[in-house]
């Protein structure tokens, strides 16, 4: 048997916020000129946003051993 983590309503709203927060960085950045940066910061931001979804959304970050090592498996061979 799992055990099943409910996280609180404002995890989830403060996780939505900084996410809301990020994608308002990644327009502004979008028309900053940077050079050869842009793409750099670019996958910096969906980086981040990505790990946010992984860990909150997806609940990685509550999930046994085997679930997190499957996630980092699957980044690693994609990389």
């Amino acid at each position: 048997m799992s055990s099943v983590h409910v996280s609180p309503l404002s995890t989830y709203l403060t996780i939505f916020g900084a996410l809301m927060v990020l994608s308002a960085i990644t327009v502004g950045a979008a028309f900053v000129n940077l050079g050869s940066l842009n793409p750099v910061v670019a996958l910096a931001i969906a980086g981040l946003k990505a790990t946010l979804v992984i860990l909150y959304f997806m609940h990685v970050r509550h999930s046994s051993r085997l679930t997190k090592l499957t996630v980092v498996l699957s980044l690693f061979f994609v990389a």
